[in-house]
């Protein structure tokens, strides 16, 4: 599909900007929130320059998806993807927002992300290495880089505004939001992450990690937020070609990364532009994992 200029910037006068986040704008709209996914992309904790064209429909339009396939399992804060059927002051902006935006019930977030692990890669690798565990986790040694794990396993972390969040311990997570919550989402965090994971693999794609956020509602019903199960969010694998031993390639920023790196940034600002072929091959791969996932075309 030929893609249109990436939105990098979001301004809607009527609505309250709640946050501005790396790449979703957070608005208030009545009794819920609005979230925008633009085409803004970070590395290194920077946005960059350039943005990535249709990847906030992509990110908005995957997570729309497994929403719906895993309600199951727990429910959620989305309301509607139909502009038509936000409330009024919002839909004056139904064609910027179309495709892109998700409008969602408010929760007290919880202070904790859920990251599930079915492969050793990224920081996981990197604490196994040091440590022969993860998140207080301890694994068999010898194990490679990229190996499938045994079982999935709960490595939460916490979340930080800007920079990397850091991993910690069930004990730490505990410690933030109590024992008994700490339980239910590390059990409902390793079945979202099973049957993503499962549906994801008969799609041709493995699902190294991903990470899950969870809020409560005023009720004190635990529901789940955010992104689910997106290349934003997650490290997508194609299944065909996984060989451990070593990095795989990826759905997501590889190329942005590789880039970055074989200009020898120094991951300061000032912050790079990306050159339109780098730009070109992110922009389908994110689409590629999308019609993968969803068996859909991007809307």
């Amino acid at each position: 599909m030929p893609s249109a200029a990436p939105l990098i910037d979001t301004s809607f006068p009527s609505l309250e900007l709640v946050r501005r986040g790396k790449v979703r704008d957070v608005y208030a709209v009545a009794d819920f929130l609005l979230i925008v996914a633009t085409d803004r992309i970070s590395a290194f904790d920077y946005v960059l320059g350039s943005g990535i064209p249709d990847k906030g429909r992509v990110l908005t339009q995957i997570s729309a998806f497994w929403f719906e396939h895993l309600k199951a399992v727990v429910a959620n804060h989305l309301v509607s993807v139909d502009p038509l059927e936000y409330p009024a002051p919002a839909r004056a902006y139904a064609d910027v927002l179309s495709g892109r935006s998700m409008l969602v019930r408010r929760t007290r977030p919880l202070p904790v992300e859920c990251v599930a692990r079915g492969y050793l890669s990224g920081s996981g690798w990197k604490d196994y290495q040091r440590t022969g565990q993860i998140c207080g986790v301890s694994l068999p040694p010898g194990l490679v880089e990229s190996a499938e794990l045994s079982e999935p396993i709960f490595t939460p972390a916490t979340k930080a505004e800007s920079g990397h969040d850091e991993n910690i311990s069930d004990e730490q997570a505990a410690s933030a939001i109590g024992p008994d919550l700490a339980a239910r989402v590390k059990t409902i965090t390793l079945e979202l992450y099973r049957r993503g994971a499962a549906h994801a693999a008969s799609r041709g794609i493995l699902v190294a990690d991903t990470k899950f956020e969870f809020g409560l509602l005023g009720s004190g019903e635990l529901i789940l937020i955010d992104e689910v199960l997106t290349p934003d969010s997650s490290r997508f694998w194609p299944r065909d070609t996984y060989r451990p031993g070593g990095p795989q390639p990826s759905y997501d920023k590889q190329f942005v990364r590789d880039y970055l790196e074989s200009i020898r940034w120094n991951k300061q600002p000032p912050v790079p532009s990306l050159p339109d072929d780098v730009v070109a091959r992110t922009r389908e791969k994110y689409l590629e994992a999308f019609t993968r996932l969803t068996g859909r075309q991007l809307v």
